[in-house]
């Protein structure tokens, strides 16, 4: 049976940005399976391709800490690889002074995450610099921006395939197990078996569904996925801004509100918004127009009610309904399955975080190794 270093679950940036970085240990080979028939075609691609700053995130969280590195690490890889990205900045704004508190407090939270930046503004202020942005106040944090993910993704495939990774589509994983040379893997209803010294679950929307292969009660450990549905409407009419506008997030940091975030063709869209779904399906809810009219034109003034039209939807694999959860990253040892690393809950700020992620995901492997 063919025996592999390291075997990664799951194509999407994530998983890529695994492959690129595992790849440079000098190990044996390292083997990504993805069930889709390309890269990046799940979580990855419908999003809305914001770097991040790490302002919402407990202190010390891997949300917080892997943000903030990620987000130097995604600037630094886009200028030496000629990725689109563009520092637009960003509002998070306080629509009216009951907001208030809540605003100061994230700000605070930003500078205790150490995200660089920051700047609270008054009224005055957010009207010089976006006048049609209704706000009583609004943190700005000029090193927000967008990416071009599918191009990121396009640039890590084939930085991989020059580093030999060998990258199977449409494998479908059906079977995972301890052996002694570290884990039997399977796939497409076993049609092909190897070894794989260290197994890596970056699976995504799935991730869940591989730790019930190796017969781990999913529901106990608490990793079982909600997925969460956000849809996305597109303004077609010139943009009243030229940051991106985001409200307050959510109480319970279900979600961030339906926020304005801009292309870069200077193209406006707002999502996107918190929908609890039993099954993934991207089809857009065009009954939520109303909705997104409503909430949209709280934050900015002037946008006409016909420019909206449905653009896309994204499914977030999120490890709770409500409140905070971090990003699972940890080597799965005290279960009884050494080498055997646990990628689970990977939602935002998961492609800002994903060169950091990466590099902690090295870490692992290199103490496994030790």
């Amino acid at each position: 049976m063919h025996q592999v270093a390291i075997t990664i679950i799951g194509g999407g940036v994530v998983g890529l940005a695994l492959a690129y970085e595992l790849s440079d240990m000098g190990k044996a080979q390292v083997v990504l399976l993805e069930k889709n028939e390309k890269f990046g075609q799940e979580v990855s691609s419908h999003n809305s391709e914001v770097i991040h700053c790490g302002i919402y995130y407990p202190k010390d969280s891997l949300k917080a800490r892997l943000c903030v590195e990620g987000r130097r690490l995604l600037y630094d890889f886009s200028d030496r690889y000629a990725i689109p990205c563009r520092k637009l900045g960003k509002f998070i704004v306080a629509s009216h002074g009951e907001e208030l508190p809540r605003l100061r407090s994230f700000y605070e939270k930003g500078l205790e995450n150490e995200v660089e930046g920051l700047s609270f503004l008054d009224a005055r202020q957010c009207r010089h610099l976006e006048p049609c942005v209704n706000a009583e106040a609004a943190i700005l944090s000029a090193e927000t921006g967008i990416i071009d993910s599918h191009v990121l993704m396009k640039r890590l495939y084939h930085l991989c395939r020059n580093r030999h990774v060998i990258m199977v589509f449409k494998a479908f994983l059906s079977h995972l197990e301890t052996c002694n040379e570290g884990y039997s893997v399977g796939v497409n209803d076993d049609s092909y078996r190897f070894r794989s010294r260290i197994v890596i679950n970056a699976s995504g929307l799935g991730s869940d569904a591989v730790l019930s292969l190796l017969g781990l009660n999913i529901d106990e450990l608490g990793y079982k996925l909600v997925f969460v549905k956000g849809n996305y409407f597109a303004y077609h009419g010139q943009s009243p801004v030229s940051r991106l506008i985001y409200p307050l997030p959510h109480h319970d940091l279900k979600g961030l509100g339906v926020h304005a975030t801009l292309d870069f063709g200077g193209r406006l869209r707002f999502g996107p918004d918190t929908e609890f779904i039993e099954s993934v399906n991207y089809d857009v809810n065009i009954q939520k127009k109303p909705e997104f009219i409503e909430s949209a034109s709280k934050m900015i003034r002037g946008l006409d009610p016909h420019a909206f039209e449905p653009d896309m939807a994204g499914v977030r694999p999120k490890l709770a309904a409500s409140g905070f959860r971090d990003f699972v990253i940890k080597c799965e040892r005290d279960k009884g399955f050494p080498n055997f690393i646990n990628l689970v809950g990977i939602e935002s700020p998961g492609l800002t975080s994903v060169l950091a992620i990466a590099k902690e995901v090295k870490k692992i492997v290199n103490q496994i190794e030790a």
